[in-house]
């Protein structure tokens, strides 16, 4: 018989996690994958963490603070070496074959990352996410939140990865050196797929390797001012030279009508707070570009398809006059891409 893939699952926990003891169960329950298992305790408020890792051979890790998203998934895949790297998040299920079904597309050399086939938890019929798009600008989200899964059978090409569950080979995490910690949470697998597309692999959406995610979409000024600030510091790094000049208008326009609705929304306080973190941290920022810029096989001509114009203010939870804007970037972004 031959031996099955190993993979490492590197999973989080924070706060009181009712979901943890299902999702290490569900993944240990994989079919078809020798999982190697590490939990990163970055500040769970449950009191049978212990137990539940001894009970079940999970390694656990406690950083002395909480690293984050970024800082705790990079603890946690160092601590492997296994050919395959899973990312699964504490509040997702995983069915028994998904891991099997990822590891099965991220063996192609031509794939960079596998991402998942993540549905509601309150209704596994339809979608949570089919792949993340990424606009022009930086905004990412939920792609296919809400539709019916039979809509989303065929594999794709997708612009992003859902960090909920995604797998890829160690040789590409290690190539792309993981998630930049300075994120700390949020736009974090959107930085690591559009490198991936940037190095010439593809980030693949994978129906069938099917995970139910209790997801709830929340929004508060700590979430916002991540969010916002990572969408700047991924648009900063990523993209080339041309393209910001390009986009220039754009984004200093849709700056300032965040501005306002950050204002409108009573987080106006934490957009601010996000362009004082970049202004502090200049040097970072120039530092990251010129790894990124340089590391960088694909120029952002070859990458245009992977961008849309659009965006849907409800998945964003933008005002609905937010409509009017999406529709002049649309026509810009018609014009400007023919430069890129």
């Amino acid at each position: 018989m031959a031996e099955q893939p190993v993979v490492d699952v590197v999973m989080l926990a924070f706060g009181d996690e009712p979901y943890l003891a299902d999702a290490i169960d569900a993944v240990l329950a994989s079919a078809g994958v020798d999982v190697r298992f590490v939990l990163v305790d970055n500040g769970c408020t449950r009191d049978d963490v212990d137990a539940l890792c001894a009970d079940r051979g999970v390694s656990l890790l406690r950083p002395a603070r909480n690293l984050g998203f970024t800082g705790g998934v990079n603890l946690g895949a160092r601590e492997g070496a296994a050919e395959y790297l899973a990312l699964v998040n504490s509040d997702a299920i995983v069915a028994p074959d998904a891991l099997a079904t990822l590891v099965a597309v991220a063996a192609d050399p031509a794939v960079g990352i596998a991402s998942a086939d993540v549905r509601l938890a309150d209704d596994p019929s339809t979608m949570n996410t089919a792949g993340n798009p990424l606009h022009v600008l930086g905004l990412s989200w939920a792609g296919g939140l809400g539709d019916p899964a039979s809509q989303h059978r065929v594999a794709r090409d997708v612009a992003s990865a859902t960090g909920a569950t995604l797998v890829l080979r160690r040789a590409v995490w290690d190539a792309l050196g993981g998630f930049p910690e300075e994120f700390f949470a949020y736009q974090e697998d959107l930085d690591l797929s559009w490198r991936s597309w940037q190095r010439g692999w593809s980030v693949r959406y994978v129906p069938g390797a099917v995970v139910v995610h209790h997801y709830a979409f929340s929004r508060n000024p700590r979430k916002m001012y991540l969010l916002e600030r990572n969408r700047l510091l991924f648009v900063l790094t990523s993209y080339g030279t041309r393209t910001l000049l390009l986009l220039a208008p754009a984004l200093v326009g849709f700056e300032l009508a965040m501005a306002l609705v950050a204002g409108l929304q009573g987080w106006g306080r934490q957009k601010v707070a996000g362009w004082v973190w970049v202004l502090r941290h200049l040097g970072w920022v120039r530092s990251r570009r010129s790894a990124v810029q340089a590391a960088r096989t694909v120029p952002d001509r070859d990458l245009v398809g992977l961008w849309v114009a659009r965006f849907s203010p409800v998945a964003l939870a933008l005002p609905a006059g937010a409509e009017v804007l999406q529709v002049i970037l649309a026509g810009y972004w018609r014009l400007v891409r023919r430069f890129v």
